[in-house]
């Protein structure tokens, strides 16, 4: 009876079932199939021939998620009803695994959102504890093939243990690679008596022997690769490599079968260990780019915490320790897990959860890490330290994701769409042509076209390249988002700034009160309202006025763009524009103002004479040349002149601007066809920082964080802003010639192939080293980029 495979799993059946007039190899795979059925997700099966694996039993394996001890440790937010855990999952490998587990919601209506992270096998699943918990979330990720790993000792074991195989198979292939080498020798050297007379049989088959390991273990992920892409009706790239090593290993057997000569087996190990050696190295070079840039790219932000003496001091969130009690201004993120000690708690949770409904909090309840406190301020106590690699993951977090084009991206993709095409003609043309001189010949030089002409080099020049730039910027105090930003950077026409907070100081600001005197009781209200706010007026105000008894105001509301205010004791106190404390008719000030207002009465207002960061007068005029500039303040028109003498005589200047208006703005030059760079506070200019093809905040150590950004840039390196995206272009321009470098070889490989002077031994070794050989490149030219900034 001819051998059945599993719809669902692929496995071979012995038992067979049938459902649906489909062959299934267990009721597990059958129930699977059920649910997906019953869901409408049969698509499932579309994309790719039996890509599900058989559910394995569970009973009592995972019991211990019973516990909610062991829960809360797993968990990464645990609110009133809802819960979010990343869970390490084996088996993901292929689009299907990734189209299901992005639509759990269809098939557990308790699911709210899943998200999947291919390179780490990982997936971050939101849902409603309150219907399902932990347990049997996983049980049910179980039961359709997609078992968690879970270790509480250390939840990167499972992928460790993983990746550890690429060492396995590189010793596998190593150690049979030098065993044929050696008993290839007499063959080398002519030992004709010896040789043909007593060991030729036996050496020749030992050869055969040290080769099967090395083609059904070691080169095995070719094959599944290449046969999985051709089941969805794709050429990957592996399809050539894979023919390559089948064409290899059956005409070596062939020939010693029948005596025809020894074959290609030292040909065949040398490849895949060449391979392998190349995979390697290119994963380990990866991995260490990927961790410079978990562990270098962290946000600039500080904190600040209550001492002892209960005085407050500016830290460094690397600095939180456990027990630390700190304070929370008003739009400032949480960046720890505490309890709440007091203060009006209300926290958006829609940087972690994607809900914008805020969340009412009490004295002794628990904050997560990520929340955004909307109410004022509060006092909190630290859990633990911070954890840096979950801002990082939160700043990536793809609800705040816009998609912007990377089109070198799609250009490679496009490339490799056709590149296999084009490459297998070139195969079978030239061995078709040498099969009428040389058979021999002809097996060789079709086996070496399939492995010179890979495009690994080609592939990576763009990842390498963007990737080291990345790492480089991040320890120049220059923090993006991701890769893809260097692109956007570099592309771009116009820089668009806010005005205060970002090329103006905020700590070299003078203030001058002009107005009726204000009491101790009004200026200690005063204090603390400003206290609880994150604008660099007030940041700097605060700073200036005495030092008085620390009371939290009893309500607190701050008006983006306008202002803020604050009750305690039944007093209100209004700060900000003239229009929103309630005096319409004063004569604007030429400098930047602050207007006071105590229980709806105008009392007077601080003026700020700005000072201008240092090099921003050289920056602008190393940007005029090439960009096209405008400056966007909130601020009425009394910098104008100031600014006028400052900047290059193009700059265009718009006061008075709303967060709506800069927004409007940036969107009338968009349809302009120009790309733009927003350079803001973080704070007003949110709105204009998203829309833009690139949002660059300016931080001054303060704990203001919005995924709206793109880029974070230390205060102190502002006058570096265009060294840095001219660095991004040079960059794109090291891609373009990495580019050419490695068409090159595909184009010089495949003559020397086509025309039989290339052995696939040879191919094998040179095709890793056109790959180590393009990296070097890139992190060669970009560390000598990065010195420059």
């Amino acid at each position: 009876m001819e051998d059945l495979s599993c719809y669902h799993c692929g496995d071979t059946i012995k038992s067979r079932i049938i459902f649906d007039d489909k062959s299934f190899c267990c009721n597990g795979c059958k129930t699977v199939y059920e649910i997906f059925s019953e869901s409408g997700l049969t698509s499932y099966y579309d994309m790719e021939a039996a890509p599900g694996a058989a559910p394995s039993k569970l009973e009592g394996k995972y019991d211990f998620l019973s516990n909610e001890k062991i829960v809360e440790k797993l968990l990464e937010f645990s609110d009133e009803h809802l819960q979010i855990v990343s869970l390490y999952i084996p088996h993901i490998h292929c689009s299907s695994c990734i189209w299901i587990l992005e639509n759990l919601n269809k098939l557990r209506p308790d699911i709210s959102a899943s998200q999947v992270d291919f390179p780490k096998k990982t997936i971050r699943v939101t849902y409603n504890s309150e219907k399902i918990n932990l347990k049997e979330l996983v049980i049910f990720l179980s039961s359709i093939g997609y078992e968690p790993y879970i270790s509480l000792e250390d939840s990167e074991a499972g992928a460790k243990k993983i990746n550890r195989s690429i060492i396995y198979k590189l010793g596998v292939a190593g150690f049979a690679f030098g065993n044929v080498m050696f008993l290839s020798f007499p063959e080398y050297f002519e030992v004709n008596e010896f040789w043909l007379d007593q060991y030729k049989g036996l050496f020749r088959w030992l050869m055969f022997g040290f080769s099967l390991p090395v083609v059904f273990y070691v080169a095995r992920d070719y094959f599944i690769s290449a046969y999985k892409g051709l089941r969805a009706g794709i050429l990957n790239i592996d399809v050539p490599l894979a023919l390559g090593v089948v064409v290899l290993f059956v005409r070596s057997t062939l020939e010693i079968t029948f005596d025809w000569g020894t074959g290609f087996f030292d040909s065949l190990t040398g490849l895949v260990f060449f391979l392998t050696l190349g995979k390697f190295f290119q994963q380990k070079t990866y991995n260490f780019l990927s961790f410079e840039r978990d562990y270098k790219s962290y946000f600039p932000i500080g904190i600040t915490r209550i001492n002892p003496e209960g005085k407050e001091e500016s830290i460094h969130v690397h600095d939180i320790e456990k027990g630390d009690r700190i304070l929370i201004r008003n739009e400032e993120l949480i960046p720890v897990d505490g309890i709440l000690i007091n203060g009006n708690a209300r926290i958006d949770y829609s940087f972690v959860t994607g809900e914008s409904e805020a969340v009412q909090k009490e004295s002794g309840d628990k904050l997560f890490a990520g929340g955004r406190q909307v109410s004022g301020m509060i006092e909190m106590e630290a859990l633990k330290s911070v954890s840096q690699s979950y801002l990082t993951k939160l700043w990536s977090n793809d609800v705040f994701q816009v998609k912007k084009e990377d089109s070198f991206t799609s250009f490679i993709n496009s490339i490799s769409k056709y590149f296999t095409i084009v490459l297998l003609l070139i195969a079978f043309s030239a061995t078709a042509f040498w099969l009428f001189l040389d058979v021999a010949t002809a097996i060789n030089v079709f086996t070496a076209v399939l492995i010179i002409a890979c495009p690994c080099a080609l592939a990576m020049s763009t990842p390498f390249t963007l990737g080291n730039l990345l790492r480089i910027f991040g320890n120049k105090k220059f923090y993006l988002k991701n890769a893809g930003v260097i692109e956007q950077l570099a592309n771009a026409d116009t820089v668009i700034f806010d005005k205060t907070g970002t090329i103006t100081s905020n700590k070299k600001s003078s203030i001058i009160y002009e107005g009726i005197d204000l009491s101790a009781e009004e200026e200690a209200l005063l204090k603390n309202t400003l206290r609880a706010s994150n604008h660099p007026l007030s940041r700097t105000l605060y700073d200036m006025l005495a030092g008085y008894d620390i009371t939290p105001p009893e309500e607190f509301r701050e008006v983006t763009g306008k202002g803020i205010e604050a009750v305690h004791q039944k007093q209100l106190m209004k700060v900000g524009s003239a229009e929103f404390v309630g005096n319409k008719t004063l004569v604007p000030s030429l400098n930047t103002s602050v207007h006071i207002s105590s229980n709806n009465e105008y009392k007077g207002r601080y003026i700020f004479h700005n000072e201008y960061r240092e090099g921003a007068a050289d920056l602008f005029a190393e940007f005029a040349p090439e960009y096209h500039l405008s400056i966007l303040s909130g601020d009425n028109e009394g910098e104008k002149l100031r600014l006028e003498n400052l900047l290059p005589e193009k700059t265009e200047m718009h006061f008075n601007q709303k967060p709506e208006d800069k927004l409007n703005y940036i969107s009338k030059l968009q349809q302009q066809g120009r790309k733009t760079i927003m350079v803001g506070d973080g704070l007003n200019d949110a709105g204009a920082l998203a829309k833009s093809e690139v949002g660059i905040a300016i931080s001054e150590n303060v704990n203001v964080f919005s995924p709206a950004c793109d880029a974070i840039l230390d205060a102190s390196r502002f006058g570096s802003l265009y060294k840095f995206i001219k660095a991004s272009k040079k960059a794109m321009t090291v891609i373009k010639i990495s580019m050419l470098l490695s068409f090159l070889y595909n184009v010089v490989g495949l003559y020397f192939a086509v025309t039989g002077q290339l052995s696939p031994i040879i191919a094998a070794i040179l095709m890793p080293l056109s790959s180590i050989s393009i990296i070097a490149f890139t992190t060669v030219c970009t560390n000598l980029i990065g010195r420059k900034i």
